[in-house]
């Protein structure tokens, strides 16, 4: 019964391969859990048991703002925003085992210890392990799009997974999306504006003449904070340009 749950859910990801070559595989036994947490299960090795609760202090050893990426990729974000706020800790979810250890390499090599990994479905961790207004932001950056039409259904900006994430951040968070697909872009943008609890600071501004609705606008400037990473570099070469959008938590 638990197998047959775990295949019905709708995943936000595509799974991919979770092998390791020789080199990352010493790598994570070596340092592994220096940085990657080692949950509980439920029914799938992207799943967190219900029963597991994330506890900052505990984990990190102090009181800290804390940001969560979702979707951390080989870590270049991540460990750079690290190694740039020490004062800050960071919780990276990521569900593709090569990534998750060329992330741990990079944090060896930036010499942090201000990082986290989970090794999870964020759609599914966020109402099991987060108490409320546990966080500073979040950062959704460039998610899987689901082109096709009738995969959108699993796109992870959506009106459900945006109120998840209003209850996990602290009054006055924010809530940070971008994608360099514009179909998407439209979306982010309209659930971030019609989500309860949350608010567009960028409403009405850096209008977009390719939006169905040109003149609505509602795209933030570029975030300073996020690095130019080899994924985005390989969308700009393909002539995709990048939308921003950020919402913050209000009463």
């Amino acid at each position: 019964m638990q197998s047959q749950r775990f295949q019905a859910r709708t995943k936000s990801f595509t799974r991919r391969a979770r092998a390791l070559p020789a080199n990352l595989e010493r790598l994570m036994q070596d340092s592994g859990d220096r940085f990657v947490l080692d949950v509980p299960r439920d029914d799938g090795y992207t799943t967190v048991a219900p029963y597991y609760r994330f506890d900052p202090e505990s984990v990190f050893g102090r009181q800290a703002p804390l940001i969560i990426e979702i979707g951390s990729g080989v870590g270049e974000q991540v460990v750079a925003a690290a190694k740039e706020r020490p004062e800050v800790d960071f919780l990276a979810f990521e569900v593709w085992q090569p990534g998750i250890a060329k992330t741990v390499s990079k944090a060896l090599a930036a010499k942090i210890s201000n990082l986290r990994i989970i090794e999870a479905d964020a759609q599914q961790a966020f109402p099991v392990i987060f108490a409320d207004g546990v966080a500073a932001e979040v950062w959704t950056f460039f998610p899987d799009p689901w082109r096709k039409a009738r995969h959108r259904k699993r796109r992870l900006v959506s009106p459900h997974f945006a109120q998840e994430v209003r209850r996990v951040l602290a009054p006055g968070g924010v809530w940070r999306v971008a994608t360099d697909w514009d179909d998407y872009a439209w979306q982010m943008r309209d659930v971030l504006e019609g989500a309860e609890g949350f608010a567009n600071p960028y409403q009405g501004q850096n209008t977009d003449p390719d939006d169905p609705e040109p003149e609505r606008g509602g795209f933030a400037p570029r975030f300073e904070g996020r690095v130019l990473t080899h994924f985005e570099e390989r969308g700009h070469e393909a002539g995709r340009k990048v939308h921003d959008v950020m919402a913050t938590k209000v009463s």
